[in-house]
C-alpha cells in the first residue's frame, strides 16, 4: 500500500485516477478547489482537501497534511491543469502566465515539497499528467501546448536527476478524453479570436471541438488514463511515458515521422 497525493481530483482524469488507486488498495489524498465534487472519493475511503494550485500556502499545506497524517508520501500525481485557446496574437499575456503557473510551476513546487521525503525513503513515484500536446502542437493552442512541452522537458531532466535516489518520474500523455476540461474550449475560441483576423479559423476549430467531445464522440473515458496511472504507480520499473486514449498513439506517430511541413498541413487542414 502506497500513500498517494492526486491533484485536480474533483473530476475527469484526476477523480478517475484517485478512485483507481483507492481500488488498488492505496491510501489516497485528493486535492482540488471543488471539495464537494470529491464526495465519491471520500465515500471510497479516500481523503479530500481543498487546494488551489495557484496558492503557495495551499500547496505546502497539502503535502504537510499527508506527511503529518501518514508519516510518508510515496506517490505524487500532478494532474491539475487548465487550458487556454486562441490565436497567439490575441491571447493576453497575463492569461498565458497563469497557464504556466498552473500547468508547470504548481507541479514543480509540489515536487520540491515532496522530494525530501522521497529521497529519505529512497523510493517514490512522480506522475506528471501531460498530454499528446506535450509533443505535438495544433493551431490556436500555443500557450497550452507550450506549457505541456515545458512540463515534459522538466520531467525528462527530473527523471535523470532522481534515478540515483530510487525515485521514478513518469509522464502520462492522454489523447482526446471526454472530461469537463474541454467544456469551455469552443466558447473560449470564439471569445478570444472569434472577431478578428483569425475568426474563420477560430470558428472552425470551435465547431471541431464541439464535434470531438459532443454526442457520439469517440473520445476515451478518463478511466483509460486512470488505469495507465495505476500501472505506472504499481510498477517497480515504470516506463518514462504512457500515451493513452483516443488518437494518442496515432498523432504522436505522425508527429514523429512526418516532416514538420507535412504535419503542419495535416494540423491546419480543418481550419481552411
Amino acid at each position: 500500500m502506497k500513500v498517494c497525493l492526486v491533484t485536480g481530483a474533483s473530476s475527469g482524469i484526476g477523480l478517475a485516477a484517485a478512485l483507481e488507486l483507492r481500488r488498488a488498495g492505496h491510501t489516497v489524498y485528493g486535492a482540488a478547489r471543488r471539495v464537494p465534487k470529491m464526495e465519491l472519493l471520500r465515500a471510497a475511503g479516500g481523503h479530500v482537501m481543498e487546494m488551489d494550485a495557484r496558492k503557495e500556502d495551499d500547496l505546502e499545506r497539502a503535502v504537510r497534511t499527508v506527511v503529518d497524517e501518514q508519516g510518508r508520501i510515496d506517490v505524487l500525481v500532478n494532474n491539475a491543469g487548465i487550458g487556454l485557446h486562441g490565436a497567439v496574437e490575441d491571447v493576453p499575456l497575463d492569461r498565458a502566465r497563469d497557464q504556466f503557473e498552473v500547468n508547470l510551476f504548481a507541479p514543480a513546487r509540489l515536487i520540491q515539497l515532496c522530494l525530501p521525503y522521497m529521497r529519505e525513503q529512497k523510493s517514490g513515484t512522480i506522475v506528471n499528467v501531460s498530454s499528446i500536446g506535450g509533443e505535438i502542437a495544433l493551431p490556436l493552442g500555443a500557450w497550452y501546448y507550450s506549457s505541456k512541452h515545458a512540463l515534459e522537458a522538466y520531467s525528462d531532466s527530473l527523471r535523470q536527476e532522481l534515478g540515483r535516489f530510487g525515485v521514478h518520474v513518469v509522464i502520462i500523455q492522454p489523447g482526446i478524453i471526454k472530461t469537463e476540461f474541454e467544456n469551455g474550449t469552443a466558447q473560449e475560441l470564439r471569445d478570444i479570436s472569434g472577431h478578428g483576423a483569425y475568426r474563420r479559423m477560430a470558428e472552425l476549430m470551435a465547431k471541431r471541438a464541439e464535434t470531438e467531445l459532443g454526442a457520439g464522440s469517440k473520445a476515451s473515458d478518463p478511466a483509460v488514463v486512470a488505469r495507465a496511472i495505476r500501472q505506472a504507480v504499481d510498477s517497480p520499473a515504470p516506463k518514462a511515458r504512457y500515451a493513452v486514449g483516443y488518437l494518442a498513439k496515432l498523432l504522436l506517430f505522425l508527429d514523429r515521422h512526418l516532416t514538420d511541413r507535412a504535419f503542419d498541413r495535416l494540423a491546419t487542414s480543418a481550419t481552411k
